[in-house]
């Protein structure tokens, strides 16, 4: 089997890692009126449940992808996988109340902060920089597709067989895919540490300050642009259908339907970018993507203010979903300007960023809806909100995303790839003040006479 068939295998085994993913943070929801039933919960309580789930979202996110300097993704995702299911069958038990729901969640939730990161760390093991862009898209588009496949998938175990084996069902999932992952996963030809790899190639790669990387103009915009496409992502996973039932007047099966096709179109603009970025001769620059957002932001500017539901649908499916190409930007953008056994933690850090809008935005669209005159016009506000975020961290992703100006400070790979050398490859003939007497006077005796003239005079 060919590297380049190895390559796109373990891309597709991370997307369906991703897609258990999703599928874990989705059945929670899907479930949600059968257990506030069964359990006796009120809202709050439910609240309380599915808020536990980002209590050390962030943070594992951060702790774990800095393990990666020490110890092989292939083991990290294979953990993950496991405390994946670890964390749902427990709910199988007939037993299991709120406590234990509550347990379950944090646990999910630190289990899954880190699974982005990690994946994409791995898979840029398989890949060469300018050919990552395309299977970065495809791994994020698991969170569309773990929308699109486990909705009505869990949707129909739970009327079947009950809300518990929902919980079962994705707690089985990770178990299956942990099994393959134990069998078939590797470290990629250019991951940190193997032959492949830039630094294994040249031993004088010089490990790059964490502050230099995180306070970099292409990381800072990187990440403030993830977090206003991921705060739009949360707000719409979280308030859509509400906003579409209340506000648009689409029914309950109109509004999920809606929100699926968002989804997939979601999907759609990821690896059509990702596509596009594939033909071009360089990877592509945050101009582009700020742009992008900017026009996404006009989108949910316009979504908030029109009354025509027609258009509204139009805008969801088409330049809302745009905002969504900073996602992989950003992963791809942050990896170029880091040597490779730092991506790791720098793509941790990144993800440490954006899951916070993970926790805020449905925070603060709730609260900005609760305090407004009426339903409608709170939604208005959010919703102009998040259009001024997505343009204001476009605009700085136009002006400071630029990881073709940043990527030379550490970089060793063969310049015949790169195109250019790096400062680190780059041979400098020594000054004369430098050289050894003996060298000297060789050098002297080479040049032509009347330079020895020149220079006695």
């Amino acid at each position: 089997m060919t590297q380049h068939t190895t390559a796109w295998r373990t891309t597709w085994a991370l997307l369906g890692f991703m897609l258990v993913n999703f599928a874990d943070k989705a059945v929670m929801g899907l479930a949600a009126q059968p257990i506030m039933d069964d359990l006796g919960l009120t809202r709050e309580e439910f609240g309380t449940a599915s808020a536990a789930f980002f209590a050390l979202f962030s943070v594992s996110a951060l702790a774990m992808s800095y393990l990666t300097r020490k110890v092989p993704t292939t083991v990290l995702l294979l953990v993950l996988a496991l405390l994946w299911a670890a964390a749902q069958l427990p709910m199988l038990w007939s037993a299991a109340g709120f406590g234990t729901l509550v347990a379950t969640r944090v646990l999910l939730g630190a289990a899954e902060g880190p699974a982005t990161p990690l994946a994409t760390h791995h898979l840029h093991g398989w890949f060469e920089q300018r050919e990552r862009t395309l299977p970065t898209a495809v791994l994020l588009t698991g969170a569309a597709a773990g929308v699109a496949v486990a909705a009505p998938t869990l949707t129909l175990v739970i009327d079947r067989f009950g809300w518990r084996w929902a919980f079962g069902v994705v707690g089985l999932s990770g178990l299956v895919w942990a099994g393959y992952w134990a069998l078939r996963g590797a470290e990629g030809p250019y991951a940190p540490g193997s032959p492949g790899s830039p630094e294994s190639k040249d031993a004088g790669t010089v490990l790059v300050p964490y502050r230099r990387i995180l306070l970099s103009g292409t990381w800072l915009s990187a990440a403030l642009g993830a977090f206003a496409a991921y705060w739009m992502l949360s707000a719409g996973l979280t308030w859509m259908p509400d906003y579409l039932e209340e506000v648009a007047g689409l029914s309950l099966h109109q509004a999920g339907t809606v929100v699926t096709l968002a989804a997939l179109a979601n999907g759609v603009v990821l690896v059509g970018h990702g596509l596009l970025a594939r033909r071009r001769t360089r990877p592509p620059l945050g101009a582009g993507t700020g742009a992008l957002m900017c026009l996404a932001a006009g989108a949910v500017a316009l979504f908030a203010l029109t009354d025509a539901v027609w258009l509204k649908v139009l805008l969801m499916l088409g330049p809302m979903a745009l905002a969504n190409v900073i996602m992989t930007v950003a992963q791809t953008a942050c990896a170029r300007i880091t040597p490779a056994p730092q991506r790791g933690a720098v793509l941790g850090a990144l993800a440490f960023v954006y899951a916070l809008a993970g926790v805020l935005s449905p925070l603060t669209v709730g609260r900005i809806v609760d305090t407004a005159a009426t339903v409608e016009a709170g939604y208005r506000a959010a919703f102009l909100v998040t259009a001024a975020l997505l343009a204001v961290t476009g605009l700085l992703a136009v002006w400071r995303l630029r990881p073709e100006r940043e990527d030379g400070g550490w970089r060793t790979e063969d310049p015949t790839r790169t195109g250019r050398p790096g400062p680190s490859t780059r041979l400098q003939r020594p000054r004369a003040d430098q050289e050894r007497p003996a060298e000297r006077q060789h050098n002297r005796r080479r040049r032509p006479p009347g330079n020895r003239r020149r220079e006695a005079s």
